[in-house]
């Protein structure tokens, strides 16, 4: 199983990236697909989920997202996506995804995840 991250960069509080979690060796549909992210300094924390079929095919936010990221996924490319709008500095960290078959209580917990992609950085410049 793998899960490979891309998509961050560097860009100015306002502007927006995309990322990509493509992942392979697994029925990816039915697994949650969930973003995390880490700044420095600073645990690993929940960002966005989408669940999988089984859970309702949900999406989540951590609330500090809310309303400037959207978390998207396409079964038939193995992909899940977080569009990431209006960026602020607070939003700068590695971006991770990780896969897995948790129940809704425990989405937003590391622990619940088996397989985790490398991340990518963001880095948001004030």
């Amino acid at each position: 199983v793998q899960l490979q991250a891309s998509g961050g960069g560097l860009v100015h509080t306002g502007g927006s990236l995309r990322l990509s979690c493509a992942a392979s060796g697994l029925t990816f549909s039915t697994y949650t697909v969930t973003w995390f992210r880490q700044a420095p300094g600073k645990e690993r924390e929940f960002v966005s989920t989408f669940t999988r079929r089984e859970n309702g095919a949900r999406t989540y936010y951590t609330d500090s997202v809310k309303g400037r990221f959207t978390i998207s996924r396409d079964n038939a490319r193995n992909t899940v996506y977080l569009q990431m709008n209006s960026l602020k500095p607070d939003d700068t960290a590695v971006y991770s995804c990780a896969a897995g078959v948790p129940v809704l209580s425990a989405i937003s917990r590391v622990s619940a995840y088996r397989y985790w992609g490398r991340g990518t950085q963001v880095t948001v410049s004030s």
